[in-house]
C-alpha cells in the first residue's frame, strides 16, 4: 500500500509541473537588461555628513590626493594604492567580513566629496582625522544595488 501511495504522489506531482496535460503558452521574452550606466549606485551620503564634522584645514596627504581627485583621476588610478587624509563621516562594522569608513576632505562637489573604504582594521570615531591607504578599484559592483564609482579596499587607517 505504501508503494502505492509514493507512485500516486510522485504521478500527481509530475502532473501538476506538466500543468496537468494543458498546453500552456511559451514564456515572454525576457526584458533587455539595462545599461550599467542607468543602474542605482548605493547612495553615498547627502548633504552634511551624518555628523557635524568640521571639514576644514585637512591638509593633503604628502604623496597622497584629495577625494576629488581620486573621483577625477581614477581611470587612471584603478589598482594602484592611493594615499588620502581626511575625516571619518560614517563607519559600519563587520559587513561582508570587513569595516567600512567613508571619508571626507572639504574637496569635491556632491557625488565626488565622499571616499568609501574598507578596512580590516579596528574602526576610528565619526570626526577622527585618518591617513588612508589602499587599493584602489572602480566601478566596483557587490550585487543587490550596492555599486560604487571608487572604493579604496583593504586599506591601512592610521588616526591621526
Amino acid at each position: 500500500m505504501l508503494k502505492a501511495t509514493v507512485s500516486s504522489v510522485l504521478a500527481l506531482s509530475f502532473l501538476a509541473a506538466a500543468g496537468c496535460g494543458k498546453e500552456q503558452p511559451p514564456p515572454a521574452p525576457a526584458a533587455p537588461a539595462a545599461p550599467a550606466e542607468s543602474a542605482q549606485l548605493h547612495p553615498l551620503p547627502t548633504g552634511a555628513p551624518t555628523v557635524d564634522v568640521d571639514l576644514a584645514g585637512i591638509a593633503r596627504a604628502d604623496g597622497g590626493k584629495t577625494v576629488a581627485e581620486v573621483y577625477a583621476e581614477k581611470d587612471g588610478l584603478a589598482d594602484a594604492t592611493v594615499v588620502v587624509r581626511g575625516k571619518v563621516v560614517k563607519v559600519n562594522a563587520g559587513i561582508m567580513d570587513r569595516n567600512w569608513l567613508h571619508v571626507r576632505d572639504g574637496s569635491g562637489e556632491e557625488g565626488t566629496n565622499d571616499l568609501t573604504v574598507t578596512t580590516l582594521a579596528d574602526l576610528p570615531g565619526v570626526g577622527a582625522t585618518v591617513l588612508v591607504s589602499g587599493k584602489l578599484a572602480v566601478n566596483k559592483d557587490f550585487g543587490m544595488g550596492y555599486q560604487y564609482p571608487v572604493i579604496l579596499e583593504d586599506a591601512e587607517v592610521t588616526v591621526e
